[in-house]
């Protein structure tokens, strides 16, 4: 079962991940969110992020790093992730790479975030996963066998369904795991430097620019800069 969480939807996990790579203000979270696309992950309450960030603050997963105005704007408050939130963070990750559960949004969030966890870490986690739903996949098809020998198959079918999923979710994961140990995954020497050096590759920083322009432009120093120009 899965762990009791002091602030447990998935939008308080991507606000950790992103405040673990840098400090933010709410509408700078709000922001990267939409560019990088989360709201494919899991349904977003966009009126709720600021309820999100004052849980957050209130259990001592973020604090308040600076506040400042901007002339006649309302105060902005930025915020930073602290040790017990990142500790929450890791193991928030941890637990949804590697503990199979019927509901997948916490799982493909968990693959969205992965890259705050370092590749080996993940691998590890990913591996346990897999060997999981192997076990427990063995044992649902033995048991729907069985029940198929009694029970007319239309009464089945969720329980075929089921264990489809899951075995194409265990197929997923092993080549995926076989591209991870291997190294020829795309992406993976940047996601490796990012963790060795601490500094994140520029074709990261890259991305983030050209989703902004709706994937309309090549990445490279222009785009980068454009958000500097007056």
């Amino acid at each position: 079962m899965a762990k009791r969480r002091k602030v447990g939807n998935l939008l308080a996990l991507s606000l950790l991940s992103l405040l673990a790579q840098k400090p933010m203000y709410p509408y700078e979270m709000a922001q990267m969110l939409r560019v990088r696309g989360k709201e494919q992950n899991f349904k977003i309450n966009w009126g709720s992020l600021y309820t999100v960030v004052q849980n957050l603050e209130k259990h001592g997963f973020i604090e308040a790093a600076s506040t400042e105005r901007e002339g006649r704007q309302p105060e902005r408050t930025t915020y930073q992730i602290t040790g017990a939130g990142l500790a929450e963070l890791r193991d928030w990750l941890g637990e949804l790479l590697s503990v199979p559960e019927d509901e997948q949004g916490g799982f493909v969030t968990a693959l969205s975030e992965g890259g705050i966890l370092p590749p080996d870490e993940v691998i590890g986690l990913l591996t346990t996963r897999l060997a999981t739903l192997d076990k427990d996949n063995a044992k649902h098809q033995a048991d729907l066998t069985l029940w198929t020998e009694r029970l007319p198959r239309v009464l089945l079918v969720e329980s075929e369904y089921q264990l489809a999923m899951r075995l194409a979710q265990a197929a997923w994961l092993r080549g995926l795991l076989g591209e991870l140990v291997a190294g020829t995954i795309s992406g993976m020497d940047a996601w490796r430097h990012l963790h060795e050096t601490g500094e994140p590759p520029a074709e990261f920083a890259e991305l983030d620019e050209l989703a902004k322009r709706g994937w309309t432009e090549e990445p490279g120093p222009a785009a980068a800069d454009s958000d500097d120009t007056p």
